[in-house]
């Protein structure tokens, strides 16, 4: 089998490599990603430094997305769209998949649309509860539509759904997980594979006083338009020695490497994407979301709200977050801890953890479909 996987941002790469860690290892595949994180910003993607370092044959394409709000990058970002399909219609030819998995995201149309050109049998999988706009498209030409979760199937053609679940990775590497020396509780603040400059900044004007109290580990992203992983080392060397010791900085976690983390700490602080909200809920993590403010649907805001309402979180708006309302807020948590882990049990029953190995036998099913 020669599969062609196509994952268009860093949270869509989380259920593709999940899923790349469960195939049979005959499977020849190939991998397109993004080269970088953000458009108009050289800090190098999680998917393409992840692929790098597992020796994952992976490509990129130049494209675009129909941008929901007008920035300095709209333009140009459209000018790339059909750059994009021509890309992909050599990328296919090229590597003559028998089958295509999609995880969505606006690199995977131009790709899926070369696919079909070229008659590949198409599966995408959408790990929301609702559905994105790439996988809204692709579904038109899609054979299979794994969803996540049943609230996605008003979405689809229901004769081409098959409820899979959202593939989770479930290997480790302590080896290389550096965590904070004490005993106090442990706090992970992360905004995703890119990171979050608004997290950032709101956790910076708070830092010393949870170092004072709790031992936290963060995931501030890289890019280079705000530099906040350099600005960060530099408050870090101001503190006193002690506090220093409480407090470990990082651009990005591998995968494994965060699955690590989340699983030693006793509150997440996160945006709250899909992947996240997913590990999260199948650890039974207690979580504080802020949720992205801008994006389709307010689908991050709707996640949150979901994993509140099982009992194992909490959500607060960017937009009237101070550094100062965000410590009383983990302060209230922390001392609440109970409260949170008593659903822990729930939480986790929401999750299928054989999702990988159902997507795989869809992606058998329309390959034997096409051959026959």
């Amino acid at each position: 089998m020669k599969l062609l996987i196509v994952a268009g941002g860093g949270g869509h790469f989380t259920p593709a490599l999940a899923l790349i860690e469960k195939l049979p290892k005959e499977w020849e595949i190939l991998v397109v990603g993004r080269k970088y994180s953000l458009e108009g910003d050289s800090a190098l993607s999680l998917e393409y430094q992840t692929a790098k370092r597992l020796n994952l044959p992976f490509k990129t394409i130049t494209t675009g997305r129909l941008q929901r709000r007008l920035t300095s990058h709209t333009f140009s970002s459209l000018a790339k769209i059909p750059v994009g399909f021509f890309q992909s219609l050599q990328l296919v030819r090229n590597f003559k998949p028998d089958v295509l998995i999609s995880f969505g995201g606006y690199l995977s149309v131009p790709v899926v649309l070369a696919s079909r050109s070229f008659g590949v049998p198409i599966v995408i999988h959408e790990q929301t509860l609702g559905a994105g706009l790439a996988n809204k498209i692709s579904a038109h030409v899609a054979d299979k539509v794994c969803i996540s979760w049943k609230s996605s199937e008003r979405f689809f053609p229901r004769e081409k759904i098959v409820l899979t679940g959202n593939p989770l990775k479930t290997k480790q590497n302590e080896s290389t997980v550096d965590l904070p020396s004490g005993r106090e509780p442990l706090i992970y603040i992360t905004g995703g594979s890119a990171g979050s400059h608004a997290i950032n900044r709101l956790i910076e004007g708070c830092l010393e006083k949870l170092l004072q109290h709790y031992r936290v580990v963060h995931q501030t992203g890289d890019a280079k338009e705000f530099a906040d992983y350099d600005r960060l080392q530099t408050v870090q060397k101001s503190l006193p020695i002690e506090l220093q010791k409480h407090y470990v900085i990082t651009k990005f976690f591998a995968p494994t490497e965060a699955l690590t983390v989340l699983q030693k700490a006793d509150l997440v602080i996160a945006r709250s994407g899909m992947g996240t909200l997913t590990e999260l809920l199948s650890l039974g993590k207690p979580a504080l979301f802020i949720p992205l403010p801008y994006g389709q649907h307010n689908e991050q805001l709707t996640n949150a709200l979901f994993a509140q309402k099982v009992g194992i979180a909490e959500v607060v708006q960017q937009d009237s977050l101070t550094s100062g309302l965000l410590y009383a807020t983990i302060e209230k948590m922390l001392q609440r801890l109970s409260e949170y882990t008593k659903h822990s049990a729930d939480a986790k029953l929401l999750i299928k953890p054989d999702a990988a190995e159902h997507i795989i036998e869809v992606i058998n099913d329309v390959s034997k479909q096409q051959n026959n």
